[in-house]
């Protein structure tokens, strides 16, 4: 969102304490739901691969259907919320989720499984572009708090998510009933959206981005967004298989593993909010990259240390924790935030979280499972070089300005 988010008309605003607190409330939950269903297909892909008599080089397939979707979904969704009331199509989107959730493990062919994942990155994406719109047009400007609790709660049901399919697989001996029960758990969130009356949209044109914005700054800031996307969805969705690969972890284990990398992210999204008011936005991103190439090393080093995994998973999920929202608050001091231009932003974080995971999976069982690292350490090279320009052409453009 950008400066010109916040102004909202005065009707936008006129929602009750209590419909706010009502609304903000099952957006978290919203959020929750979100979490669940994004964090399941990692450490569910060997399960699904199985079901579909697919190799783990061919199932990577379903990252990439499943971000193409989200992708379109986020992007375009938007444009909705400005023109319909926005509970009933967050309510819709939550309900095809649990649809396509209830579905996904009983699809025996692949691209048939790649389809119903795409829909359901549809949905989601969806989901994600309505929770933070509306969020904004009901707290207005006071939204800097409600908004760093939305995406708490999306931690938590991603942290959660591993430990669903990690209980499901030792109960039931498969991954059914972790998708099954992630539907029913979206049921009562898509119903309490459905019954509260939705926030007036935004009015008038939509937001004009200045005309000094500076296109090789709007590209490098695009740049970043794909690079630490792509490593978090990659660190995300293959850290169980590389550890159930390379015998490092059970099946039950590598799951807490996966676990322990998005309470990790959490936990750091919540350390983000006090270190965010001492330090500035590039000193934060700079930190983090430092941390997670430092994590990422750890477990190259020590590739048979157990302890090394476990602390270099918690620490990549440190690091990467506060990238996006930080990435964010410096794209707000270089630019003029346009919906267009925070666009570009969401393409490049969505081709990220669908790039790197599927070349992962094209060289994972040819490689070997520690390419899965490898990997992810070249990305945050590039970030940090990346970065570098970043900083020099946003200090170029800084001076031009004053």
């Amino acid at each position: 969102m950008g400066r010109s988010s916040t102004s909202l008309p005065a009707r936008a605003l006129r929602f009750g304490t209590n419909a706010r607190l009502n609304a903000t409330i099952a957006y978290y939950a919203a959020f929750v739901v979100l979490g669940l269903t994004s964090a399941s297909l990692g450490p569910t892909l060997p399960g699904l691969a199985e079901h579909t008599r697919a190799t783990l080089q061919q199932a990577s397939y379903l990252f990439t259907a499943r971000s193409l979707g989200y992708l379109i979904g986020s992007f375009r969704g938007g444009r909705l919320y400005d023109r319909l009331p926005g509970h009933p199509l967050m309510g819709l989107a939550i309900l095809a989720m649990a649809a396509l959730a209830a579905a996904v493990p009983l699809v025996p062919i692949l691209w048939l499984l790649a389809l119903a994942l795409a829909l359901l990155g549809l949905a989601e994406g969806m989901l994600d572009s309505g929770g933070n719109t509306l969020l904004v047009w009901v707290h207005g400007p006071e939204v800097g708090p409600f908004m760093n609790g939305l995406h708490f709660c999306f931690g938590l049901g991603a942290f959660l998510s591993p430990m669903l399919v990690a209980r499901a697989i030792l109960i039931s001996g498969d991954i059914n009933w972790a998708y099954w029960i992630v539907a029913l758990v979206a049921l009562p969130a898509a119903l309490n959206l459905l019954r509260l009356r939705s926030p007036a949209p935004r009015s008038g044109a939509a937001d004009k981005e200045a005309d000094g914005n500076d296109r090789l700054l709007v590209a490098l800031i695009a740049a970043f967004f794909f690079l630490h996307v792509g490593a978090e969805a990659s660190f995300g969705g293959w850290i169980y298989t590389y550890a159930l690969r390379l015998g490092l972890c059970d099946a039950a284990r590598a799951a807490y593993l996966t676990s322990a990398f998005w309470g990790s992210l959490t936990v750091g999204r919540l350390l983000a909010i006090p270190i965010s008011v001492r330090a500035t936005p590039r000193q934060m991103l700079v930190g983090d990259v430092l941390l997670g190439l430092v994590s990422v090393m750890m477990i190259l080093v020590w590739p048979w240390s157990r302890l090394a995994l476990w602390v270099g998973t918690c620490g990549a999920g440190l690091a990467i924790a506060s990238l996006f929202p930080t990435s964010l608050s410096f794209a707000e001091r270089s630019l003029t935030i346009s919906g267009r231009i925070t666009g570009w932003f969401l393409m490049g974080a969505s081709m990220g979280g669908m790039s790197l995971p599927w070349v992962i999976g094209q060289l994972f069982e040819r490689a070997g499972p520690r390419i899965t690292i490898e990997l992810i350490l070249v990305d945050l090279l590039l970030a940090a070089g990346v970065l570098a320009a970043l900083a020099v052409r946003a200090s170029r453009v800084a001076r031009c300005r004053a």
